[in-house]
């Protein structure tokens, strides 16, 4: 087998690690599903590995819309799904149909857990190093498995899927806003206008929080209160620490 084309969405970067986990030596072009994707129809046999975060329970509809621009033609794909420790719902189960709409044949599947993008006290330090050996771990079965079989697997889910989830709120900025435009350049879904990084459009807004976690002056925070609010509600249904499962 070539080395595996690996198409990630990871905004604030926990999901970015565990591809690369996955991945290791395998690891050849690297899709960032941030970015606008051109047609990338997949070499024959090529592999590919998708890793996405979950979002209420769905994957983001900008990475799907994304990672439909990449065909294959029966190629073996891996799916992965990374959460911040309360669920993946459907979203598994939402990313193998993907895959397979887009030529591919899932052999292999997983979800990990990775720190909560917005609670940040949620998986605090996840992926830690144990979670890592089970990327690798996993990563390595994967593979041994692409060597002998293209059996696809079975992933838990319900096909008709949970409804997407609306955004309760947006980023706000405070005074300490230095107008240098990075987060214009960086956000995934282009909801923060060149001629006003001050502002967010709400309707194109997913709250990756990538433009709080990478603005210079950390001039981007959520309301304390709504923020405050989310952690007590997540800290009530999602501080048991969950585990990596594995689908082969």
């Amino acid at each position: 087998m070539s080395n595996w084309v690996t198409a990630v969405f990871s905004p604030t970067g926990g999901t970015s690690k565990i591809a690369a986990a996955i991945a290791g030596s395998r690891m050849g072009s690297r899709i960032d599903l941030c970015a606008p994707v051109a047609p990338h129809p997949l070499p024959a046999g090529t592999p590919l590995l998708a890793v996405l975060p979950v979002y209420g329970g769905r994957l983001p509809a900008i990475a799907v819309k994304r990672l439909r621009e990449i065909q294959g033609s029966g190629n073996p794909a891996i799916a992965v799904v990374v959460y911040g420790n309360r669920a993946y719902d459907d979203a598994l189960l939402e990313l193998k149909d993907v895959l397979t709409a887009c030529g591919c044949t899932v052999v292999a599947a997983a979800a990990f857990i990775a720190e909560h993008s917005i609670a940040r006290s949620i998986a605090t330090g996840r992926p830690h190093a144990e979670d890592l050996a089970k990327c690798v771990e996993f990563g390595a079965a994967a593979a041994a498995k692409l060597a002998t079989s293209m059996e696809t697997v079975s992933v838990p889910g319900n096909p008709e899927y949970r409804p997407l989830p609306q955004m309760p709120v947006t980023p706000h900025v405070t005074e300490a806003c230095g107008g240098c435009g990075m987060c214009v350049r960086k956000c995934p879904t282009g909801a923060i206008p060149a001629t006003d990084p001050r502002k967010t459009d709400a309707a194109k807004c997913i709250l990756c929080m990538r433009c709080i976690a990478l603005c210079p002056r950390k001039a981007r925070i959520l309301p304390p209160p709504v923020l405050a609010g989310f952690t007590a509600r997540l800290n009530a249904i999602a501080s048991e620490p969950r585990q990596p499962e594995l689908y082969l």
